[in-house]
Parts: structure tokens; C-alpha cells; sequence
């Protein structure tokens, strides 16, 4: 099924953009998420600044706009945003907490701080040179398991 695509014509900072959901996606495909300072916006199974998804399609610097300004606009092309610990009513796209918040995350290691997954990645080194190389810290790192039986350390019958 193709996604729907959202156009915007958009002003920031005095010039005019036309900004596109896919050309979001595009843009940040292979980016690492920045740090959560406070607000994000949710692209696919990861959280973003919005500065920096703004900054990234634009080429604008970051102190040519502000957070609400980068927030809105995605939240008009139709991507969910959030406050980091402002709770579960917080993110529009749904809660981050209960059982399912870690299902997009089977497989890899994840950081997790303040009950959010700060970083995700495929191996444990990367999770911690994310953290390093942003001057982070997690409360906790681990692999998500596949299945209960991996969770629970079960052997098989």
C-alpha cells in the first residue's frame, strides 16, 4: 500500500520551503538520532529532535528557527511528536510505556533513560559509542528478546 504523501509550503526563517513526508523519511534514513533534550518527533521506530530533522532537509541552521516552530511543521506533514517526561499523554502517536513500547526493537540493544529508549542499534558497541559520542548517559542497556523464552531464560522442552 503507498504511503500518502503530504505537502507543505512552509516559511522558515524568511525563505520559502516545500517539505514532503517521503522527502523526511528520505532525508534521515541513515542519520543517528541526536540526543532528546526535550521535544521529538517520532519517524518510524525512532525519536528525533525536530530541530535536527529540520536543519537536515533545509540546510537552515538551528538558530534560525525554534523547537515549536520545527515541531509544528512536521506534526503538518503527519508525523507524531512528543515531550520526553511529560508522560505517556505526552507523544500524540501513543504511549511509550506497557508492554508493546519495545516491540519495534526485537533484536537490537537498546539504551533506555528515563523509561524511554533513548538509542537502538544492532550491537552493544554502537549503543555505547552513541552514547559516548554524545555525552549520554542510559540507566540501562540490553538486548530485546525475540520471544518470552528468550526473556525468561526457559530452556526447551
Amino acid at each position: 500500500m503507498a504511503e500518502k504523501v503530504v505537502e507543505l509550503q512552509v516559511r522558515i526563517a524568511g525563505k520559502l520551503f516545500v517539505l514532503r513526508n517521503t522527502n523526511v523519511t528520505k532525508a534521515l534514513l541513515d542519520a543517528e538520532p541526536e540526543p532528546i533534550t526535550s521535544h521529538f518527533v517520532v519517524l518510524g521506530t525512532r525519536r528525533f529532535p525536530p530541530k535536527q530533522v529540520i536543519c537536515a532537509l533545509t540546510g537552515l541552521d538551528r538558530a534560525d528557527f525554534t523547537t515549536h516552530q520545527a515541531r509544528r511543521t512536521l506534526m503538518r506533514l503527519g508525523f507524531a511528536a512528543g515531550r520526553r517526561g511529560a508522560g505517556p499523554s505526552a507523544a500524540t502517536g501513543g504511549p511509550d510505556t506497557g508492554p508493546d513500547r519495545l516491540r519495534p526493537f526485537v533484536g537490537q540493544w537498546v539504551a533506555i533513560k528515563d523509561q524511554h529508549v533513548a538509542y537502538a542499534a544492532d550491537s552493544p558497541h554502537r549503543v555505547v559509542a552513541w552514547l559516548a559520542e554524545h555525552g549520554q548517559k542510559a540507566d540501562s542497556v540490553f538486548r530485546v528478546p525475540e520471544d518470552e523464552v528468550a526473556a525468561t531464560g526457559l530452556a526447551p522442552l
